[in-house]
């Protein structure tokens, strides 16, 4: 079977914005994003990070702003104007608690909601699924799995060297003085 995908470039003086990974990712992500936020805001008008937020809640994954932001990557006092927002539209409520961990749970409309997002959620993922073959998948979902954990790593690491060069400059700083 012929390889259709386009040869990438691998020697590093040659290497364009375009044949980055990390580019390709982000280009197919934004795409389902887009889509998946054009389709819930006319069929359900929800927003995607609405939709999010009643997910993590419908799935028991998170049940406070704190942990609904970490798990949507989404800022917290992004996700703060998100849940009160689905507060005002009855989908959550949420209980006394100190500032951001009290307990939000899902409406009797949130819950309908929910359950069309997540049937039209998982059509789309069918959609997507379908253009590739079982092994495909299951090389992808490797694929995925060592890519996070990478770039995880990654993450941690220049959150370590950050921390390191903020400390060495806050150092300077007070020894210039």
């Amino acid at each position: 079977m012929e390889d259709s995908a386009p040869a990438r470039t691998t020697n590093a003086k040659d290497l364009v914005i375009t044949d980055l990974l990390s580019y390709r990712l982000h280009r197919v992500a934004s795409a389902f994003e887009r889509g998946a936020a054009l389709q819930f805001r006319r069929e359900f008008d929800v927003s995607l990070g609405e939709w999010r937020a009643l997910a993590l809640v419908a799935a028991g994954k998170a049940n406070t702003l704190n942990r609904i932001a970490k798990m949507a990557n989404i800022d917290p006092a992004q996700m703060s104007r998100v849940v009160s927002k689905l507060v005002d539209r009855g989908f959550v409520t949420r209980s006394s608690g100190p500032g951001n961990s009290s307990p939000i749970a899902l409406t009797e409309q949130g819950r309908a909601t929910y359950e069309g997002l997540i049937s039209a959620a998982r059509a789309r993922n069918a959609a997507f699924l379908s253009v590739l073959s079982r092994e495909e998948i299951q090389h992808l979902d490797a694929a995925l799995e060592k890519l996070a954990t990478i770039a995880i790593a990654m993450e941690k690491a220049e959150r370590t060297r950050a921390a390191g060069a903020r400390e060495t400059n806050a150092s300077a700083n007070s020894n210039g003085s």
